[in-house]
């Protein structure tokens, strides 16, 4: 299992890589690439979240 720190970095990696294919995307008039970085944004969320609910629960059982 991954740490919580990898799941953040990833997350935060996937977050900026999303906006950017967004951003491409919407300047281009692409919805495609658009739709795929807002997925891509919305999948770093996740990861980041959970690893921050990986912290949160090892301070609370530690």
């Amino acid at each position: 299992m991954k740490d919580s720190n990898t799941d953040k970095a990833e997350g935060t990696i996937d977050k900026i890589k999303g906006k950017a294919k967004e951003v491409f995307g919407k300047a281009t008039d692409d919805k495609d690439t658009e739709a795929e970085g807002k997925a891509e944004n919305t999948k770093g969320h996740a990861k980041e979240t959970k690893g921050k609910m990986k912290d949160t629960v090892k301070s609370v059982t530690s």
